[in-house]
């Protein structure tokens, strides 16, 4: 019973006096004016020989018993197929007292079952909907099963409940299954293959799984108090009757992608072998306690080749990339051809923020000991701050500095070219200017006095080098100054004789060579460490 008209002539059975909103809401489909549930006995017979497989139906607000159901669908039985087949369904805040058993049931229009009230067991086992499927804010008190359903298009379950139900298909649904604020009682196992699964604000209330296949999944602001586990299923799921027919995905891809979760606490929160370069991470909370597991790729393609910037050539290289930093990096003034635009309506995520989502994704890498997918996510966080306008400016040198040195500790080719370079130019400057132009000549003296001996060696100051550059560039002074160079970036002393030149060649070496070799060895031992 209700006290809201519903918006259909209905039939108002058991109404008081002075108020027509109140009693059944079931649709007249007599013409006493009574609902299907409330006609006697020759008005039932008679609408139900005017129904044929195919006919639309129209039951909304009625209260159908399990027989009253199982009198409907059995007049409905197409011969050729052996199933009961409904054109449009309209089961609008219909009440099933019973076990509700759709079974096998083929739904050739759209299917509304929209605030309805399963009192029982929901059973659509192997039931297939050619249209969209409406259960928005239906109420499953029993156990639904949807055990091998198929949904050609849409399938909507806003606000849905369920009480009991403790599995969800597995299910086909060539569309978009929509679970924004549903909620699920019971712990509870999803298993999905669909192109996209909304759960915007869906509440598990104990832990859950969701297996998924192909779809798109979005986790906006789902509330998560216990254990959640959203994986891709590799294999074809299992129904009733073998391996569930997913011929309506085509040959699409199996691995399902996660495209946001923005708004979820991730402190229960476990995602495996999915696809997370789509991924909106901007204001998931306790992000760093994300678990990821198996393979969950980040990166979006980044552009291909070389690229000038202020006058510099740029190559951007592969790595972990946040979607958010892909918008961000498009909407920059003149920006590279070949980030990718943020969507309509996700804003665009600023430096700063970018930093915080990179950090709490590279602790959480670290907790899991993934160090070479953790110093990826260092990077990007080096790379928002140093696209900070909010910065010292000398803290931004620094960082630049840092970056094209050696990409921040983390790119051994950067900066074992840039040692190569410093040793070459250190070996040139030896060649030219370092090394005397002669060996020093030494030359002892001495008197005897008694027994003792006293020698005085004396040695003459190094001779700059004199004549044209390149005369001096000799095989002899090329080795001389290339021994020169490993003994005092290794070793640290030379122990050989330099001239003025070359002593402060030599101290600069001492001071900058170690340090970009220490750099390359630090980007090394970043990528193989686990």
């Amino acid at each position: 019973m209700t006290t809201d008209a519903p918006l259909w002539v209905h039939c108002g059975q058991g109404a008081g006096p002075g108020d027509p909103f109140a009693g059944c809401t079931g649709i007249t489909v007599t013409a006493s004016g009574r609902c299907l549930a409330d006609a006697d006995a020759t008005e039932q017979t008679a609408y139900l020989a005017s129904l044929s497989p195919g006919a639309d139906l129209d039951l909304r607000g009625t209260t159908i018993g399990r027989q009253l159901l199982s009198r409907i669908l059995s007049v409905m039985v197409d011969p050729a197929t052996r199933r009961a087949t409904l054109g449009t369904a309209r089961f609008d805040s219909a009440i099933f007292t019973g076990d509700a058993r759709f079974d096998s049931v083929a739904f050739a229009g759209d299917a509304w079952f929209t605030s309805v009230t399963f009192a029982g067991v929901a059973r659509f086992t192997w039931a297939t909907f050619a249209g969209v499927a409406w259960f928005d804010s239906a109420t499953f008190t029993g156990v639904a099963w949807f055990d091998s359903a198929t949904f050609t298009r849409n399938a909507s379950f806003t606000s849905a409940v369920f009480e009991s139900t403790r599995d969800v298909g597995p299910l086909v649904c060539a569309g978009v299954l929509d679970l924004s604020t549903a909620s699920f009682a019971m712990p509870v196992a999803l298993q999905v293959a669909a192109w996209r699964v909304v759960c915007r604000r869906t509440r598990w209330a104990q832990a859950a799984t969701v297996w998924v296949r192909y779809a798109e999944v979005d986790l906006s602001d789902a509330v998560v108090d216990h254990p959640l586990a959203v994986a891709t299923r590799q294999r074809p799921f299992d129904g009733l009757r073998g391996p569930l027919d997913e011929s309506a995905m085509g040959s699409a891809r199996a691995q399902a992608k996660v495209v946001s979760l923005r708004g979820v606490d991730a402190a229960h929160l476990v995602l495996t072998d999915l696809d997370l370069s789509a991924c909106l991470f901007c204001g998931t909370i306790h992000l760093d306690l994300l678990r990821l597991e198996g393979r969950c790729p980040f990166g979006l393609p980044n552009p291909a080749g070389i690229h000038w910037r202020r006058g510099l050539p740029v190559r951007h290289t592969q790595r972990l990339l946040l979607a958010e930093e892909q918008h961000w990096r498009h909407s920059r003034h003149h920006p590279v051809p070949g980030w990718l635009p943020a969507p309509p309506g996700v804003d665009i995520v600023e430096p700063p923020a970018l930093a915080a989502l990179y950090r709490a994704l590279r602790k959480s890498y670290e907790d899991s000991r993934n160090e070479p997918g953790a110093a990826d996510f260092y990077y990007g966080e080096m790379e928002m701050r140093r696209a900070d306008p909010t910065i010292a400016p000398a803290e931004r040198g620094l960082l630049n500095i840092y970056w094209a040195l050696s990409g921040y500790g983390l790119r051994a080719a950067r900066a074992v070219g840039w040692l190569l370079a410093a040793v070459a130019l250190t070996m040139l400057l030896m060649m030219l200017w370092g090394l005397p132009a002669h060996d020093t000549a030494t030359r002892s003296t001495g008197t005897v006095t008694g027994r003792r001996i006293i020698l005085t060696t004396d040695a003459s100051a190094p001779e700059n080098p004199t004549g044209p550059p390149g005369d001096r560039l000799t095989t002899g002074r090329f080795e001389k100054s290339l021994r020169v160079v490993v003994n005092s970036v290794i070793f640290r002393s030379s122990g050989q004789d330099l001239t003025t030149t070359g002593t402060y060649t030599e101290m600069a070496s001492r001071l900058t060579e170690p340090v970009l070799l220490g750099l390359a060895a630090l980007a090394v031992r970043g990528r193989i460490k686990r």
